[in-house]
């Protein structure tokens, strides 16, 4: 028998200083007391500290039609193990706790419901969705996205038990009318909420308390809001994603749609006021405020990362002859003034992780605030900036671009520069000589301890792809063939540095070596389906980086795996980790983490559009479409939530 002293649980807990501790799941406490060496009795003096030094994931196996309920429901079969200087460890189960679906009837804080997810025009009336008559209802997404978990000082909402923590999610879109044959994909204006959650001190576990639609009127709405990150200084750094072209909008049905449900006008929205990046601010009485910096550049924002300095920004730009772009602040934690920048990619570019990488130099595009670039919004039409033309006009004052997977021609108008290169950003980067290389470089994080910042390439295909029509050998990067699963990019951050004129970049955080890290492996399709190993990443989309775990969480936005996953990557032992598997159908979306919310470490996922199907999911489909169905509101409702354990939330501390 130990002589150890018996300790109480919040003692025991507390004993296990530095680690990550998750939030106490639905089930006993048992495992976690017996890990501790403790029980519930009362306590007695604490033993000495044992340090955190590191975790570990294992990882859990894809599911398959033998458990067919685990491939139509977000499914956690993996543990993390947390290990300590006096050579013990505590082990983690982990599992999935949801929020909400969206579609629910969910708090509004003043003793009524507000629907989750649901979608209000610019005078905050809810949009009806009207394709079912006689079952009118009020449109709400499938598609929550972008997540960040944070906390506010001294908050105000009443009915807290513990203590208020807050978390803001994002929807994206919504896939289909109820009708399920009307698409709806960009035609709604994206709402975003602030939740209030009450965070249990004994158990870490979090509950809703108040859901808040924000007010978005002042900002014009959103557009098709994707990945986000919280700010150093606690904000909620949003997305718009896919600018719309201003320069062919007369014609753009979906736009217009848009327009229609936001204003109830198809002509009054303007495409120059979307495309940029939106900050969200949460007030003490758990409401939100918002708005848009206009000056970081119109592209397709998916996701951007401000670097620990908080004033350099990293980008994530999902198009077809994307770039790495990177903006830096002229105040730290004020991103409403500033200098944009475009990367030109040396030689060296390769998809093999053992390659040396290619070397990094930034163009300037331009320096501005975001109030006289909202005011260039406001005032001009395309034709004012530049001229565009789609043929050759034979004219050798216009500069042949690529330009969304096509070449194009354009002429800036004189004293039209720093309306270009912040409105017309893709073009005006092509034009000064921006390697336009990419295709979906989508989410972003940084690795502040090893200055590494870290992409997702969705996919390497056409940009990428010598002899593709959107191909040019100039921008530096070349693949002899397409890789649709994808990888993630590492990029060496330098202080330092000058851009090509010769002027300083005012920021130690610039990326100057870009390399491979992971990639993904397309495969003849198996016997579920898949056309990408299931055992390796299949297009990355969300990636966030944990200091404390020393760890990559990349989720999956894959037409290639049937499942798509949440990994964990840890870059000391380079580990490949599968957490946690997203409904058939659905992307892995809303990843965040945190490693330190009042002593509890906490991660967030979401999913969107289960049971999405596409021609990979015919094997499955006939199976798993009656169970997403009925898990998921017959397709229309997708989950918001966050991993936490079977007996606790993660804390990385023995105390």
């Amino acid at each position: 028998m130990s002589d150890q002293p018996q300790l109480g649980r919040r003692q025991a807990l507390k004993f296990l200083a530095g680690a990550p501790l998750l939030p106490l799941g639905a089930m006993s406490t048992a495992s976690l007391l017996s890990a501790c060496g403790g029980s519930s009795t009362a306590a007695t003096p604490a033993p000495v500290v044992a340090n955190f030094i590191g975790a570990d994931f294992t990882a859990m196996p894809a599911p398959s039609l033998a458990n067919a309920a685990a491939m139509a429901t977000t499914t956690v079969g993996s543990t993390l193990s947390v290990n300590f200087s006096d050579n013990s460890s505590q082990v983690y189960k982990l599992a999935y706790q949801p929020f909400f679906l969206t579609g629910d009837l969910v708090p509004n804080g003043s003793g009524g419901t507000i629907l989750a997810g649901g979608y209000y025009d610019i005078n905050n009336k809810p949009i009806i969705d009207k394709t079912v008559p006689g079952k009118e209802r009020q449109f709400f997404s499938d598609s929550p996205d972008g997540t960040s978990l944070l906390s506010v000082a001294n908050p105000t909402v009443t009915g807290i038990k513990g203590k208020a923590v807050f978390a803001v999610v994002q929807f994206e879109y919504t896939t289909w009318a109820q009708d399920g044959t009307t698409d709806m994909y960009g035609k709604l204006p994206s709402p975003i909420a602030v939740l209030t959650l009450d965070q249990d001190q004994a158990t870490g576990k979090l509950s809703l308390v108040k859901y808040h639609n924000v007010d978005m009127s002042k900002v014009n709405g959103l557009w098709i809001t994707c990945g986000a990150s919280l700010s150093p200084w606690g904000t909620h750094l949003s997305s718009e994603e896919y600018e719309p072209d201003a320069f062919t909008i007369s014609t753009n049905t979906q736009f217009k749609a848009y327009s229609t449900n936001l204003f109830g006008d198809e002509n009054k929205a303007n495409p120059y006021h979307y495309g940029h990046m939106p900050e969200i601010t949460v007030n003490p009485d758990g409401t939100g405020t918002a708005k848009k910096h206009y000056c970081m550049g119109r592209l397709s924002h998916e996701l951007v990362q401000v670097m620990p300095d908080n004033r350099t920004a990293l980008m994530g730009d999902d198009a077809t002859n994307g770039a790495i772009f990177i903006f830096v602040a002229d105040k730290e934690k004020d991103l409403s003034s500033g200098s944009l920048y475009v990367a030109k990619i040396g030689a060296g570019f390769s998809i093999d992780p053992a390659a040396a990488g290619a070397p990094l130099t930034w163009i300037k595009l331009g320096s501005a605030t975001s109030a006289e670039i909202e005011n260039l919004a406001n005032t001009l039409k395309p034709a004012d900036i530049m001229e565009v033309a789609t043929a050759d006009p034979k004219d050798a004052s216009f500069t042949k671009i690529y330009y969304s997977g096509k070449i194009q021609w354009i002429k800036i108008k004189p004293g039209m520069e720093k309306a270009a290169a912040f409105l017309e950003t893709h073009r005006y980067a092509a034009y000064m000589g921006g390697s336009m290389a990419l295709t979906k470089l989508e989410g972003t994080t940084v690795n502040a301890k090893d200055k590494v910042a870290y992409s997702a390439l969705q996919n390497m295909q056409s940009s990428m792809v010598r002899g593709n029509a959107a191909w040019n050998e100039a921008f530096g990067v070349t693949l002899e063939k397409a890789v649709n699963a994808g990888a993630v990019l590492a990029h060496t951050l330098t202080g330092g540095q000058k851009d090509t004129a010769g002027a300083a970049i005012n920021s130690e955080w610039v990326p100057t070596v870009t390399k491979t890290l992971l990639i993904g492996e397309d495969i003849t399709a198996d016997a579920l389906g898949n056309t990408a190993n299931p055992d390796k990443i299949g297009a990355p989309d969300n990636l966030k980086f944990s200091e404390k775990l020393r760890t990559l969480f990349i989720g999956e936005d894959s037409s290639y795996h049937v499942n798509n996953f949440l990994w964990a990557y840890n870059v000391d032992t380079k580990k490949l980790s599968r957490v946690a598997s997203m409904p058939s159908g659905a992307e892995s979306t809303g990843l965040s983490v945190v490693d330190d919310l009042n002593g509890w470490t906490y991660i967030t996922s979401n999913f969107q559009h289960a049971g999405d199907w596409l021609g990979i999911h015919a094997i499955v489909k006939p199976t798993l479409d009656p169970l997403v169905r009925a898990n998921y509101k017959d397709r229309f409702a997708s989950a918001v939530g966050y991993l936490t354990a079977d007996v606790s939330s993660l804390k990385l501390a023995k105390g």
